[in-house]
Formats: structure tokens, C-alpha cells, sequence
């Protein structure tokens, strides 16, 4: 086999594997978002809660759905138009 087929090869691999990667960290941090936002919905149906511990909550649960977001988009093929 050439060296340019074994890279190429090889390059293909390291594809696949970054994406399952990513695919597995997305899986991850939607979990983390669902479990605070489930938090999120306990606290404020605690009657009275803690404002300062459900705002760092709701902080922690947006920048979640950024990085969610950022990945989703690595995870698109850019379209040449």
C-alpha cells in the first residue's frame, strides 16, 4: 500500500473517531442539561428557593446549551454554495 492510500486511510479513521467522539460528548452534555433542568423545575417548585443557587443553575444549564449548540454545528458539513 502507498503512503498517500495508508494516510488517507488512516485520516478516515481518525475522522470516524472524532466524530463518534463527538457524538458521545454531545450525548453527555444533553444529559447534564436535562438533569439541570429537572433541578432547575424542583427548585422553583420548592416554593421559596435559594435565587442565588437557581440563577448559578440556570447558568450552568445555558452554557450547556452552548457548547451543545457549537458541537451540533462542528457536527454539519459545510455546504460550498
Amino acid at each position: 500500500m502507498t503512503t498517500f492510500f495508508r494516510d488517507a486511510d488512516m485520516n478516515a479513521s481518525n475522522e470516524l473517531n472524532f466524530k463518534d467522539l463527538l457524538r458521545i460528548r454531545l450525548d453527555v452534555l444533553r444529559r447534564e442539561h436535562r438533569e439541570l433542568d429537572a433541578a432547575v423545575k424542583d427548585m422553583e417548585a420548592s416554593g421559596r428557593p435559594d435565587q442565588l443557587s437557581l440563577r448559578r443553575l440556570k447558568k450552568q444549564k445555558l452554557a450547556l446549551k452552548d457548547q451543545i449548540v457549537k458541537i451540533e454545528d462542528d457536527m454539519i458539513p459545510d455546504i460550498i454554495a
